[in-house]
């Protein structure tokens, strides 16, 4: 089964990855933005830029002051940026500090009477800025040929003083041939070796892995200079495969192939370099392989390269936007990339730090030519922070992070910067469930295996702190549990018989039952699942671990009410809920039902309730009886009638003896006389 293996030195160089994130950072702030020429030799970069509303002008005259033009990392001419100030033209230089370096020292070493000679391509960008910084003749060869030429036909100029300087993705190889004859022909010139480090880096590793590898494959814009001298470094050792898309890799043969190599241009982004491995790994079938990481395994490059460098204390000297500025005691300047501060993404270092500030750093690289030194803190973090990991997985002690995301298989976390990978299986989510859930929730874990080699890889558990902290909070629940004592819990499930309530270690149960006073059909017309809610304990078991809940409150039960409320004799409005051949049931208070007999009904014989009531229809009936112990209530309507009638009798036999002649009594006075 064939192998891959990935160069260290893949991907953005400084410069470039400094030039698009500063261009993506203007995008992020609204601004409408135009760059002189692409930002890199990158075709997927350029197309997102346009979705994004990033305009392409092709000169200074271009601009329509509408824009901010932001200029690439190869840099401009010196005229190009003086049409932008006379026009006026708001813009963002991005440069490559490198770049800028090369422009400077042609500047202060170019006159009249010397000559400049550039090793590039001619109509390369990058050598027309440095054409612009020459005060008197420049000339630009490709190779030692083209050199040679050169000092033939323009033979004066072999008795001026000669300045050599190389396009900054020069080859290296080519570069070494010419410098070779110019220090045997040309005894007056002086070499300035502008070769950027990384490009030499690169080129070099390229160069062994080809001599290893059946096959190279080349990941980069095929208008990069940079790419295509990693083309040519390659294919001399072994078949090289200059690639911009990973659909390309379907197109080139894999068979008998061993080892396949694979570096990238500076212009390549490391998400289109992820995705040429992965597809490799599907069209090679090789389980392993399709696991690489290349963010890991840049990671660990990175960590390899600086593991031996020296740790320094820098004195904060300045701030910006996308660097700090530090003394380090050295004749160097030192400063930090703003993603080399922090791990934490949320960290600002223009708002955390301030002048005078001293801060631990490792040394990333030093560039002799420039006078600077790269350095990092968030590596130095890191380096303390492993150490911390290591000993939190011998102590077992319990850490605490916020998960960064989640990923295939599992999640992530940062504690101090250093990257653990938690499993599905250990993060406590059922085997189906959404691990995105856990994303930006702050968890607690313990390191449960630390990897050394190949390569450092971390392994956490949420769900062994959560296992453990269930046990105790169990064991202190039952070593206290009584019947009567209650408890705030939520609700984690529900059943058609019940709600089951944690109620912190330990589940219990309320039957649909103790959930209301009124006859309910689910509980979930009382509760719902994450509802949090006051609870009694009914009842224990100790030997089956089983909790009876309680959630009804005897203060709410309607017979007490009705206690409190109602006697026997009462005259109440009640409502006709259902109606059956024995008589009419009435709803007296909520939860409580009452019996109007049929007998009770009227007062008169009738042959069903519905000849004298209707559901839903309201009356008033008397309280004739109630029992407590059989939870029974007797109501008549029929009393009140029959009291109607009575008091109306009695009524009439009022008048009628008001209304009386007093007959009897003139006739005693009659007969009196």
């Amino acid at each position: 089964m064939a192998k891959i293996e990935l160069a260290k030195t893949a991907g953005f160089c400084f410069g470039v990855n400094r030039a698009v994130k500063m261009l993506y950072e203007l995008v992020e702030k609204g601004e409408n933005v135009q760059t002189l020429g692409p930002i890199i030799h990158n075709p997927q970069v350029i197309e997102d830029l346009e979705k994004k509303g990033v305009g392409i002008i092709n000169s200074a005259e271009e601009a329509d002051g509408e824009h901010t033009v932001v200029i690439r990392a190869h840099g401009v001419t010196k005229e190009t940026v003086q049409t932008l100030r006379e026009n006026k033209v708001s813009f963002v230089d991005a440069t490559c500090p490198y770049v800028t370096k090369i422009h400077r020292l042609i500047e202060e070493n170019s006159n009249e009477n010397n000559v400049v000679m550039i090793a590039g391509d001619e109509n390369h960008p990058e050598v027309c800025g440095f054409r612009s910084q020459c005060k008197g003749r420049s000339f630009v060869f490709k190779n030692l040929e083209e050199l040679e030429k050169i000092l033939e036909t323009e033979s004066e100029i072999s008795q001026k003083e000669m300045i050599f300087v190389a396009q900054t993705t020069f080859s290296l190889e080519e570069w070494k041939k010419c410098s070779i004859f110019l220090k045997k022909v040309c005894t007056n010139s002086i070499l300035f070796d502008t070769i950027c480090r990384a490009t030499r880096n690169r080129q070099q590793e390229a160069a062994e892995m080809s001599q290893r590898c059946c096959k190279m494959v080349v990941v980069g814009g095929r208008n990069s200079s940079n790419t295509e001298k990693l083309k040519a470094v390659c294919e001399t050792n072994c078949p090289t495969f200059l690639i911009e898309r990973a659909q390309e890799l379907y197109e080139i043969d894999f068979g008998s192939c061993n080892l396949i190599g694979v570096t990238a241009g500076a212009s390549t982004p490391a998400g289109i370099i992820k995705e040429v491995l992965f597809t490799m790994s599907e069209i090679l079938n090789d389980k392993t392989s399709s696991e690489f990481n290349f963010a890991e395994a840049l990671e660990e490059n990175l960590e390899t390269s600086m593991s031996t460098e020296p740790q320094v204390v820098g004195v904060v000297v300045g701030i910006a936007p996308n660097e700090i500025q530090v003394d380090i005691g050295r004749k160097y300047a030192g400063f930090v990339p703003a993603e080399e501060y922090s791990y934490d993404p949320t960290a600002d270092h223009t708002k955390e730090l301030k002048i005078g500030d001293k801060i631990n750093l490792i040394i990333m690289k030093t560039n002799d030519l420039e006078g600077t030194v790269m350095l990092s803190k968030r590596r130095f973090d890191k380096g303390a922070a492993w150490s911390n990991i290591v000993a939190a997985k011998e102590e077992g002690k319990v850490l605490e992070t916020v998960v960064a995301e989640a990923v295939k298989g599992g999640v992530l976390v940062y504690p101090e910067g250093v990257r653990v990978f938690i499993p599905g299986s250990q993060t406590g989510v059922p085997r189906d469930g959404d691990l995105s859930e856990l994303v930006k929730k702050t968890v607690q874990f313990r390191i449960i295996r630390v990897e050394e080699k190949p390569r450092r890889r971390v392994i956490g558990s949420i769900k062994s702190v959560a296992d453990e902290a269930r046990k105790a909070a169990t064991e202190a629940f039952w070593s206290q549990a009584e019947v009567g004592q209650e408890y705030t819990g939520v609700v984690r499930s529900l059943t058609n018989y019940g709600a089951f309530v944690n109620l912190g270690g330990v589940d219990g149960m309320i039957h649909i039952s103790e959930l209301s006073w009124k006859r309910i059909k689910h509980p979930s017309e009382v509760v719902n699942v994450g509802d949090t809610i006051s609870v009694y304990i009914k009842d224990l078991n100790t030997e089956t671990k089983k909790i009876s809940l309680g959630y009804r409150r005897s203060e709410d039960n309607p017979w007490e009410i009705l206690k409190k409320t109602y006697n026997v004799g009462d005259v109440v409005d009640v409502t006709v809920v259902g109606l059956t051949k024995i008589g009419a049931f009435a709803n007296v208070i909520e939860g409580i039902d009452g019996l109007i007999h049929i007998s009770q009904i009227a007062d008169r014989r009738i042959e069903s309730p519905k000849e004298v009531l209707s559901m839903g229809q309201v009356v008033a009936a008397k309280i004739t009886d109630i029992d407590y112990d059989k939870k029974r209530v007797s109501l008549s309507i029929r009393a009140l009638l029959t009291e109607d009638v009575a008091v109306s009798e009695v009524a009439e036999e009022a008048e009628e003896e008001a209304e009386a002649p007093e007959a009897p009594e003139a006739a005693e006075e009659e007969s009196a006389e």
